[in-house]
């Protein structure tokens, strides 16, 4: 099965080409499904983007996107997504950094990293050097941890509510009425391989049709004239009142 991407040219010997170009700030140069990306040293990103946009026509910045590999040193990978509008096609840098180490500003090449900047900043805590403008984004005001980290919990660590008493909004400590249940159901059209609530009731477990039953004549569900008349005669209650006795009110 191919990759769901749309597919790009080609560009033969654009590793070499690239690579040439960044020279001793590139660290790793991976390729899949037709796409680069060059991993470069986190000091250099900025010159290796300006690199990119003025030798090699990748002109746009599309996209700034993080991922978090907690086992990892530098548990953050930061990720540019470029675009050549003139020859159609892609690659993307990336660097790493951790918790604490910021990552040089790259606004002075594109002004729109600034939104981009601050929402990895907001969801994922990395910080951006020379960003004019670094805060959240998404999340409200006082929100506390970055929810797309690994370890952030999946509840949060408060929840905002109206207070009527108040007459404000109100954060307190997340309150769960019920734990979370882990689910593990297949397909449902392959079926599960263990009891399913209920089965049990059964003296041989759920019932195994291997030939499913069918009607194939009218007879054989009921209908019919016959049918049609004896539902057209009345009820013997029909008349009766509330009591029961056959009386009319």
């Amino acid at each position: 099965m191919g990759h769901s991407a749309p597919r790009y040219a080609v560009l033969e010997g654009l590793g070499d080409a690239v690579a040439a170009t960044l020279g001793a700030r590139l660290i790793a140069v991976r390729q899949t499904h037709d796409e680069y990306c060059f991993t470069v040293q986190r000091e250099s990103i900025a010159e290796a983007l300006e690199l990119l946009r003025d030798n090699h026509d990748y002109q746009q910045l599309v996209e700034i996107a993080g991922v978090d590999y907690p086992a990892r040193a530098e548990r953050f990978e930061i990720v540019y997504c470029l675009l050549s509008l003139t020859k159609n096609h892609r690659i993307r840098v990336a660097c790493t950094t951790d918790e604490n180490t910021p990552v040089p500003t790259v606004t002075t090449l594109w002004p729109v990293a600034g939104w981009l900047e601050r929402e990895v900043y907001d969801l994922f805590g990395v910080i951006f050097a020379g960003n004019p403008d670094l805060r959240r984004i998404l999340t409200d005001y006082g929100f506390r941890g970055h929810p797309f980290r690994k370890d952030f919990p999946l509840t949060g660590y408060s929840e905002m509510r109206y207070s009527e008493e108040q007459g404000r909004v109100v954060y307190e400590p997340v309150k769960l009425a019920q734990d979370f249940r882990n689910f593990d159901f297949l397909s449902p059209w392959e079926g599960a391989d263990y009891p399913l609530p209920g089965d049990e009731k059964a003296p041989d477990g759920p019932p195994q049709v291997d030939i499913p039953k069918t009607t194939e004549k009218q007879s054989d569900t009921g209908a019919g004239k016959q049918a049609n008349k004896e539902a057209a005669k009345p009820s013997d209650n029909a008349d009766k009142g509330p009591d029961n006795k056959g009386g009319k009110a």
